[in-house]
């Protein structure tokens, strides 16, 4: 906001003092001002007023040139140095001016000193900055301008990327009008693009979000799964650890969520997540949150998704800016990605967000379940996101025999393909975008023609050469 006139200072007056408005009577308080500035950047940037009083009116004061000296003067013991718009407002009828001093939000420079000393506000108090908090800061200024998803890695080559999983998020982002239809087919130019190649080097958020297969490079790209018996660790039902690239992650995590939270006994439709003990649109973006938002650079870290008998936690390495609190997250806030190259490629592919809504999202969800808030804790260097079920939802109940645990999800899947079609497995595979047949035959169509939900046409001869599939009575009421 330009402070050039009387209308502009009344409107930053009718605010009151607050987490960006300070007054000051006269520069005789200018070290207090200056203080409250230098919070003000350390913050999303202020005004200090000086010719308002306390409460609000506006009385001025007459300005030497010594006083824009001892302005001059304090401005230039901010470090780092930084821009200070200085104006002087003139009051009708009167020889006095008001000055104002204005910091723009300059959070990427953080954290500021003033006389060799940080200062940060909480409302309308100034107070001196915890040690804590400066260190958050310079690590969080640190990595802005260095941060390990941006560092090229040499020994990276385009064989080491999925190139389905490439060009499927181009087709994703395309579709959903996140990118444009000129994006085109070459990996090298769409790697470019998306900021994942430079000077024909790819860099680690192209290992993180693309990766083909477990890269010795990158043991922290990993996903632990448990399912423990209880309200404890003491006991395992079912352990998994998922090496490889976000969207494998993403895909497995939600399979197990498939394995494990129960559904309702009765459906009507195929829109299942409504049906899970959690909702699925809050437990995908949490998973989805943890996976982009984690801190990669620390090698020894994972994400960690733990489900019990009474909740489903959601652990993640980081930690959330150095002024925000979980009250700050829960309400409407912008989005500072962690990792912005890692958020820019899910925003194109419509998996998230860039308007700071995940949170609110997952509080929506649970609410309209009748389940409790999502709870938020930071602990140490980890973020866990808890999810709690109602009285009525106990994780008990297996949606196909345990033969096939793992393929609930594909079997879903697939039963949304058919619908009150026949089709071949070729075609099939080519619905679901599958090129393994095994892989397709394994966990999807033989769990499901197991649980009676797919039959063929001809099941006495199983490699009939037109032999198709469709939905069993029981598959058309799931």
């Amino acid at each position: 906001m330009r402070i050039d006139n009387l209308e502009n200072i009344k409107t930053l007056i009718a605010q009151t003092e607050n987490g960006q408005v300070e007054f000051k009577e006269t520069t005789g308080q200018l070290e207090r001002g200056m203080e409250t500035l230098c919070a003000f950047l350390n913050g999303e940037g202020g005004t200090v007023l000086f010719g308002v009083n306390d409460k609000g009116k506006i009385i001025g004061q007459e300005v030497a040139d010594s006083t824009k000296r001892v302005l001059a003067d304090a401005i230039g013991r901010i470090e780092p140095l930084t821009m200070i718009q200085v104006s002087y407002v003139p009051i009708p009828g009167s020889l006095k001016v008001i000055i104002a001093l204005s910091a723009e939000d300059m959070r990427l420079e953080r954290p500021f000193c003033y006389k060799g000393r940080p200062y940060y506000r909480v409302e309308s108090v100034t107070s001196t900055m915890p040690q804590t908090m400066y260190n958050q800061l310079l690590l969080y200024r640190d990595e802005a301008k260095y941060r390990w998803e941006s560092f090229a890695n040499d020994s990276l080559s385009l064989e080491d990327l999925d190139k389905d999983e490439i060009q499927k998020t181009v087709r994703l982002g395309i579709e959903c009008g996140r990118l444009p239809e000129s994006t085109g087919s070459d990996i090298p130019t769409i790697l470019e693009k998306f900021g994942l190649m430079k000077n024909s080097k790819l860099n680690n958020a192209a290992a993180v979000l693309f990766a083909n297969k477990e890269l010795i490079d990158y043991p922290q790209c990993l996903l632990r799964l448990a399912r423990f018996r209880g309200t404890d660790k003491r006991e395992f039902i079912d352990n998994q650890r998922i090496q490889g690239n976000l969207f494998k992650q993403l895909d497995a995590a939600m399979a197990f969520m498939f394995k494990h939270l129960s559904l309702s006994g009765a459906t009507d439709s195929l829109e299942r997540e409504e049906h899970l003990t959690i909702p699925y649109k809050a437990i995908r973006e949490g998973i989805i949150n943890s996976l982009s938002h984690r801190l990669y650079r620390t090698a020894g870290g994972s994400v960690g998704i733990a489900i019990y008998d009474d909740r489903l936690e959601i652990e993640n390495t980081g930690a959330l800016p150095a002024d925000w609190n979980i009250e700050k997250m829960k309400s409407e806030h912008r989005s500072e990605p962690q990792n912005p190259m890692i958020s820019s490629v899910l925003y194109k592919r419509k998996l998230l967000e860039n308007w700071g809504r995940g949170i609110s999202l997952m509080i929506e969800e649970c609410q309209k379940a009748n389940l409790p808030e999502p709870e938020f804790k930071v602990n140490g260097n980890f973020v866990v996101v808890t999810f709690r079920y109602g009285s009525e939802n106990p994780t008990s109940t297996r949606q196909v025999p345990d033969k096939y645990q793992t393929s609930t999800r594909q079997v879903v899947s697939l039963i949304q393909i058919i619908q009150e079609g026949t089709f071949s497995v070729k075609e099939m595979m080519n619905m679901l975008q599958l090129k393994n047949r095994g892989n397709f035959l394994n966990n999807y169509l033989n769990p499901a023609i197991q649980t009676g939900m797919v039959e063929p046409l001809y099941p006495d001869q199983p490699k009939h050469p037109q032999q198709k599939y469709r939905l069993t009575s029981k598959g058309k009421t799931k």
